[in-house]
């Protein structure tokens, strides 16, 4: 089951993460505020709350920060209500985009994000446009050091409901069903053993490679603008930066 896994790709992608702590933060606290809503603030009834707790912790978000942020939402009963939207577009050449955000104002976030698009020289598209080149993936990445064994971190993920499992010389991706991944990120805490990055993605069946500076240079200033919007929560592409 090893192959081939572009972990360099998700180290860079952790180290822009790290970069942006405060802004990952907020986000996993719109997350947090939107499971306290929808199923109260106890774990042990909130499945969805759980998970969220988990991949918070994860990507190394302080307990007090997430103990705020479920006490904030469970308390603000007159707050904000978040609500998902996904947006989904064309960078250059083609490019596909998908774009999930959490916004209390729908008209303000489809209006910045087709601006972003259109800074880019790109498009927004309509629903279903792009999502088909897509899988919704849970994916967790591991640096692998002296300490674990790579048969038994393969054989304790699987156990717990991994679909798939990487191993590279620098460390090891393990692939899950969406729903999956907070049960097989607890396997792993309770195994003592960190998650680098822990996320739900859209992983790209194919990838499109830019060659013309102009494409490259307008579909990063499609992706920072996004990246930089509060409602924005993720975004994915299969461009092959």
């Amino acid at each position: 089951m090893a192959g081939h896994s572009k972990f360099a790709n998700i180290k860079h992608k952790k180290e822009k993460q790290d970069s942006k702590r405060a802004k990952l933060f907020t986000k996993f606290g719109k997350e947090i505020a939107v499971a306290v809503k929808l199923g109260g603030p106890d774990t042990s009834t909130n499945s969805r709350l759980k998970d969220v707790i988990t991949k918070a912790r994860a990507n190394n978000m302080p307990n007090d920060n997430i103990d705020r942020a479920i006490k904030k939402a469970a308390g603000d009963k007159g707050g904000a209500t978040f609500e998902p939207f996904v947006y989904e577009g064309f960078g250059p050449s083609g490019v596909a985009v998908i774009v999930e955000t959490l916004s209390d104002n729908k008209t303000r976030t489809v209006s910045n994000v087709r601006a972003a698009f259109n800074r880019g020289e790109g498009n927004l598209g309509v629903s279903g446009s792009v999502a088909f080149q897509f899988d919704h993936i849970g994916q967790i990445s591991v640096l692998r050091t002296p300490e674990i064994d790579e048969e038994e971190l393969m054989m304790m993920v699987l156990d717990a409901g991994a679909t798939d499992f990487h191993a590279e010389e620098e460390g090891f991706e393990i692939v899950t069903e969406p729903l999956g991944l907070g049960k097989v990120l607890e396997a792993m805490e309770d195994a003592g053993i960190p998650a680098l990055t822990a996320e739900v993605i859209m992983q790209p069946h194919m990838y499109v490679q830019l060659t013309d500076p102009l494409d490259i240079k307008n579909m990063n200033k499609i992706l920072n603008t996004l990246e930089d919007d509060d409602d924005v929560q993720a975004v994915f592409h299969n461009w092959e930066e």
